[in-house]
């Protein structure tokens, strides 16, 4: 939440430093260990600090994934947790850790924590995976795939009149264009909105274009407090304001092409506080974007993903921790001031998350 929000004086904390892993289709090579030992030894190299500084971690992931239980805990190998120290997990994205770590300097109960998220889309079927997490009494038991639920939502905003197929492809081709300055992007390429186009029909209205890549990646953020924050970055991006929302359970019972939980955690935030520069938006199906600028009031100025967002690499767990870091790096090397990244989970926008970061 922001100061204003909240009734009180909040703590500065500030995103120090940001780390991903080389987003790919499938990893074969490493386990979920081995692919976070990079990520976590440059989140920490980078500002020259080691793990002996952070005095908290907190992971986001999902056995659902990996097929295994408790697979956030063999993890922690890639961190080296000796001696021991306060440690938690959340099994949602990585933004709700970085939420959680917050909270906790909030708290005054640490002066930085290590927050990182690791995901392997690539090891099972993801339609059967996410559709585990819908309603298990009258959603989940009729099977349907994450790519159709999407589908009836970019179907309703069309026949709502707020987009076209055309706008979809538009969305996707900007953001495949984008992502070719991102080293670390998945999907990278300059096609025309034509030529996406013709591309046959997953689910329709939505084409291959506009759904995201099944990505296997990791990301790492070293939040700080007090004078740590101060000492190392040279230009602090701070943490304004921050909150997360959840629209109801029930798919039947919303209307999909609005997201007032998205709308409602951007106000708690603070986010109208003043303009922002850009916006990183975790829109894993390109007509999301639509629904996402309208939440959180963004008009065409604003620069939307220029990382290439979730179109160009979506590592579930990881997508929406990575957008607050792209939005970070923007505004500590100078691009921006003042920018909102946001995160979500669950179909069609059910949970979501709002960030706004400035700069010193």
């Amino acid at each position: 939440m922001s100061p204003a929000a909240a009734g009180r004086t909040v703590r500065p904390v500030s995103i120090a430093s940001f780390a991903q892993a080389q987003n790919v289709r499938r990893d074969d090579v490493h386990n979920e260990v081995e692919g976070l030992l990079p990520v976590i030894e440059e989140v920490f190299s980078t500002i020259g600090i080691t793990k002996d500084d952070v005095d908290f971690i907190c992971s986001g992931s999902t056995d659902y994934l990996i097929g295994g239980p408790f697979s956030f805990v063999m993890a922690l190998d890639a961190v080296g947790v000796w001696p021991p120290r306060a440690e938690s997990h959340v099994e949602m994205d990585g933004a709700w850790a970085l939420y959680e770590a917050w909270v906790l300097l909030q708290e005054g109960k640490a002066d930085a924590a290590l927050v990182y998220s690791f995901g392997r889309s690539s090891l099972g079927d993801l339609g059967e995976i996410l559709t585990l997490q819908l309603d298990p009494y009258y959603l989940a038991p009729l099977g349907p795939d994450i790519v159709s639920l999407s589908a009836l939502q970019a179907r309703a905003l069309i026949d709502a009149g707020k987009a076209s197929e055309a706008d979809f492809a538009a969305i996707a081709s900007r953001s495949r264009r984008d992502a070719l300055g991102n080293p670390k992007a998945q999907v990278r390429q300059d096609v025309a909105v034509e030529v996406l186009l013709a591309d046959d029909y997953v689910v329709s209205p939505l084409r291959r274009h506009a759904l995201p890549p099944i990505t296997d990646g990791a990301a790492a953020i070293v939040l700080a407090a007090g004078d740590k924050a101060t000492r190392w970055s040279e230009r602090p991006v701070w943490i304004t304001g921050i909150d997360h929302r959840s629209e109801t359970h029930s798919l039947g019972a919303r209307d999909l092409t609005t997201s007032p939980s998205t709308a409602s955690a951007a106000a708690m935030a603070g986010l109208g506080a003043g303009p922002v520069d850009l916006a990183e938006i975790h829109a894993p199906f390109a007509h999301q974007e639509i629904i996402l600028k309208e939440a959180l009031g963004l008009d065409d100025a604003v620069a939307v993903n220029p990382s290439g967002g979730a179109l160009a690499a979506n590592p579930l767990m990881s997508a929406g921790l990575i957008r607050i870091g792209e939005a970070a790096n923007r505004i500590a090397s100078g691009g921006a001031d003042r920018a909102v990244a946001h995160a979500t989970s669950g179909p069609c926008l059910q949970q979501n998350l709002v960030c706004v970061l400035e700069g010193a």
